[in-house]
């Protein structure tokens, strides 16, 4: 009787921890020194295991919280010419760019998991170029972009398609920086997105002229008729300057945001290139007259 008593009842092939993940292997040690037998365990008697086996443990947590702040990537591939050379580059339109004869070899959409963190734009851009890169993609051309919102979201989202562009050297040429031509004149795109302060806005200054006022989920062009150094800068709580040497006939774009401060928050603005800025600029519908 006793041997029948103390008889190991058959391991399962799998053990579901509720609320945390399966493991897989037969056995799995107890902080009591036990030994799983296709029990049900709580996370609560997991997290006591894992203070046993740390060196599994402690790892995966990390893992687990990296993923969780990461937008979610999904792609899907309808032709693939195997990962694209590493010395090429992946080209990116924005929603209102048309791009060179190219094939479409799928589509890839990033989206938030209501976790996600790290999810700017050059983030989701990135992320997006790496999937294209992995099916032998040199372009991706955004056919949708949905900002983040003061109440909303915090991320961007795109949906782009991957395209294999027939001539590089076209993509190449079609993305150089553009300049106006001729003229005594430079142009600054100002633009910013929703997102924190969403009710605040402020001046925009080039040296001591105010040159527009910053809403939230606006863009607007702004000609400027002096060349050389200059800053621009803009001040609630707080001053923001950002250098600038501006040259006729150049374009530039001016990122603009908002970030937490102690009573109504502080401006943040950066200069990007051009690439970025005009993608960007162009997913914007404007609120303002350019």
């Amino acid at each position: 009787m006793n041997a029948m008593k103390n008889k190991r009842q058959p391991m399962s092939e799998a053990r579901y921890y509720p609320d945390f993940f399966t493991v897989t292997s037969l056995e799995w040690t107890h902080a009591r020194g036990r030994k799983a037998s296709g029990i049900m365990m709580t996370t609560k008697q997991f997290m006591s295991g894992c203070r046993e086996l740390r060196f599994i443990c402690i790892p995966f947590l990390v893992f687990l919280s990296l993923v969780s702040c990461a937008p979610k990537v999904s792609t899907q591939v309808t032709k693939s010419y195997g990962p694209l050379n590493y010395a090429e580059e992946v080209h990116v339109y924005g929603v209102n760019e048309t791009p060179p004869p190219s094939e479409e070899l799928g589509k890839v959409r990033i989206a938030d998991t209501g976790f996600s963190i790290d999810c700017g734009y050059e983030v989701v851009i990135d992320k997006a170029k790496m999937e294209a890169r992995k099916i032998g993609g040199n372009a991706i051309k955004i056919i949708e972009h949905i900002l983040p919102g003061a109440f909303g979201s915090s991320c961007h989202r795109i949906t782009a398609s991957i395209l294999k562009v027939q001539n590089p050297a076209m993509a190449t040429t079609s993305r150089k920086e553009k300049t106006l031509g001729d003229v005594d004149y430079a142009l600054l795109h100002v633009y910013r997105y929703g997102g924190a302060g969403a009710a605040v806005g402020y001046d925009l200054y080039l040296g001591d002229s105010v040159i527009c006022r910053v809403r939230n989920n606006s863009r607007q062009s702004i000609r400027i008729n002096k060349d050389g150094l200059n800053t621009l800068w803009a001040k609630t709580e707080s001053k923001v300057e950002v250098p600038i040497n501006v040259q006729f006939g150049n374009e530039y774009y001016l990122r603009c945001g908002m970030t937490i401060g102690a009573f109504i928050g502080r401006p943040v603005m950066q200069l990007v290139d051009s690439s970025t800025g005009k993608a960007e600029f162009e997913s914007i519908k404007s609120k303002t007259k350019e």
